[in-house]
């Protein structure tokens, strides 16, 4: 797993509680090997946006993790909602995940991850720009 270097982003993830920074240490990781694996991603930048862990490429939309202390068994993935994603992801994965409003994927935190639909979304996200104008953003 990289190394978090930026030490914004560090403190944050510090102070989740033990059991949810683990699973967002999970989809840290899960971000940042979808864009390993797709060389048309190119690099993430890892950074604190609105006060969370965010991940933004060149062409890509940001995609932040994040916890509240207001739903403490949940942690979410954020998406610009703006943008097209979480309607799309919607559409696509209705019974595989669960979604706040038009911004964020959900997940409780003993619920096992659905892998393949995380990653494809992450994807969607991180080459946005390069997809926005197809049908379901070319899914």
């Amino acid at each position: 797993m990289p190394r978090v270097k930026n030490q914004l982003v560090a403190s944050k993830l510090q102070s989740y509680p033990e059991k949810i920074r683990q699973r967002l240490m999970h989809v840290r990781q899960l971000i940042f090997d979808v864009a390993a694996g797709n060389p048309e991603v190119g690099d993430v930048e890892e950074t604190l946006k609105w006060g969370e862990p965010s991940y933004v490429s060149d062409d890509g939309s940001t995609v932040r993790i994040g916890w509240k202390a207001s739903r403490p068994d949940y942690y979410a993935i954020y998406f610009n909602c703006n943008t097209k994603l979480v309607d799309t992801f919607k559409q696509i994965y209705p019974d595989e995940l669960s979604f706040e409003g038009n911004r964020a994927i959900v997940f409780h935190q003993d619920a096992t991850v659905p892998k393949g639909p995380l990653e494809h979304c992450v994807l969607l996200s991180l080459q946005y720009h390069k997809v926005k104008h197809l049908p379901l953003l070319g899914a």
